[in-house]
């Protein structure tokens, strides 16, 4: 496990010019990044205790530290293809706010990738793509070395996960 020591601080928006750093990580070879300060801790895969009558996307939960926490599959819940689970795959804990309720939720992604320092004038609003994907958890694009990582919002994550 790789502890990320991180209080459960909201995302605000930064001063112009300023610099956000993130957590990127790979899903169907597109990289794909979070704020860091969303970032509690990343651990590797291990066996969940599954809930019935969940959506297939809801893994099961984990006791982490005394507190259930539910895991979801982000490759599925996004309608990527499936992927068997090897030594690269890891759960991305992270602090989200539902309803000005802070809640703890891990995701499962393909492997970590690398953090990044962006300036937000680097950062490009997502296209408007009309439908339910475009704007409802994409925080927007960023080009790091040549790459696109597309940056998610997490607490919007978690409405997608609940199937809001």
């Amino acid at each position: 496990m790789i502890a990320i020591d991180n209080p459960q601080v909201p995302i605000s928006p930064a001063p112009a010019g300023a610099a956000r750093q993130f957590l990127t990580f790979e899903l169907a070879e597109t990289e794909y990044g979070l704020d860091i300060l969303k970032v509690r801790e990343i651990r590797v895969w291990e066996p969940v205790t599954p809930l019935p009558n969940t959506p297939p996307f809801v893994k099961g939960v984990i006791n982490l530290r005394g507190s259930v926490v539910p895991i979801i599959d982000l490759r599925e819940r996004l309608g990527l293809p499936p992927r068997a689970y090897g030594p690269r795959t890891v759960v991305i804990v992270v602090n989200v706010t539902q309803d000005e309720r802070e809640k703890v939720m891990g995701m499962v992604v393909d492997a970590v990738c690398d953090e990044h320092l962006l300036q937000d004038g680097l950062i490009s609003l997502p296209p408007d793509l009309g439908g339910p994907i475009g704007g409802a958890f994409v925080a927007g694009l960023a080009e790091v070395q040549g790459r696109m990582i597309v940056l998610l919002d997490s607490n919007r994550l978690l409405d997608l996960a609940l199937g809001d």
